[in-house]
């Protein structure tokens, strides 16, 4: 069974503003795939949310069937594992989105860790970023 373990992140400067997804996917000591993407001025937890469902499509795309995902936004993470409801109409679209997709593997799990432990999906969300300020 193919396991993939996933660290995202997404990042807003000004929440709403210039936003970015960081998104690092590894298979064992193996790192399968860095992403760092630009979504345009957005807030923050659009941000995490937008990471969540990018990284559930590169999975699926990598044929993935046991997903483990890391994420040190605890509100994401608790709305995902069903500990808090959804109140911003503008992020229920995108949860039910992530639902159906996480629903494609054998075994999913998304678990909250620090933020000092998801410094690389950090780096990379804020590098998308940056690059698209430069292109301005």
């Amino acid at each position: 069974m193919k396991q993939l373990e996933v660290y995202i992140d997404g990042a807003s400067k000004g929440n709403p503003g210039d936003a970015g997804i960081g998104i690092i996917i590894s298979q064992g000591d193996e790192v399968l795939k860095n992403i760092a993407q630009y979504i345009g001025k957005t807030t923050n937890n659009y941000a995490e949310y937008m990471a969540l469902i990018y990284a559930l499509q590169e999975a699926l795309l990598l044929k993935a069937e046991s997903l483990n995902i890391y994420t040190d936004s605890q509100l994401l993470c608790r709305q995902i594992n069903k500990e808090y409801k959804v109140k911003n109409p503008n992020i229920l679209g995108l949860y039910n989105q992530a639902r159906h997709l996480a629903a494609g593997f054998k075994q999913f799990q998304i678990k909250h860790i620090a933020r000092e432990s998801n410094r690389g999906a950090d780096k990379l969300a804020n590098k998308a970023i940056r690059q698209a300020i430069k292109k301005k």
